[in-house]
């Protein structure tokens, strides 16, 4: 079900994005190692993507929506995943499995195609060189 917008998903994303970052701290589970460094850099990486993506909350807008939603997939999974592969899991897990499958859901649920289809294509085909 495409239920998100892709302005939404934006916005979504600048959240999780900083969630992820304060995460480690707020929930206590910061021991300077990977639990902390994973979730972090993921944060920052989210924010980073989103103002380079092409759609309404972009800034630099180098990205396709359905480049950053490729990515998404890769980040929930690996997110998700990050307990096991750096072998935190005995100390913390949770975390990261739930964000990086709700990661994985809004990548899921987001519409490419802006809802004004046709003021994007308009404004897109204009003014751009190739």
């Amino acid at each position: 079900m495409k239920v998100l917008s892709t302005r939404a998903h934006g916005i979504m994303d600048y959240l999780v994005g900083i969630l992820l970052i304060a995460a480690p701290f707020i929930l206590g589970f910061d021991r300077g190692g990977a639990e902390t460094w994973v979730p972090v850099i993921v944060g920052a990486v989210i924010i980073l993507q989103n103002l380079m993506t092409n759609w309404e909350v972009g800034v630099f807008r180098a990205m396709s929506a359905n480049m950053h939603l490729n990515m998404d997939y890769l980040i929930g999974i690996f997110l998700a995943a990050s307990p096991w592969i750096f072998n935190f899991d005995e100390y913390v897990y949770l975390p990261h499995l739930l964000v990086g499958i709700v990661i994985l859901l809004q990548a899921m649920m987001t519409r490419v195609v802006p809802v004004h289809g046709a003021v994007t294509n308009r404004s897109m085909h204009h003014g751009h060189s190739h």
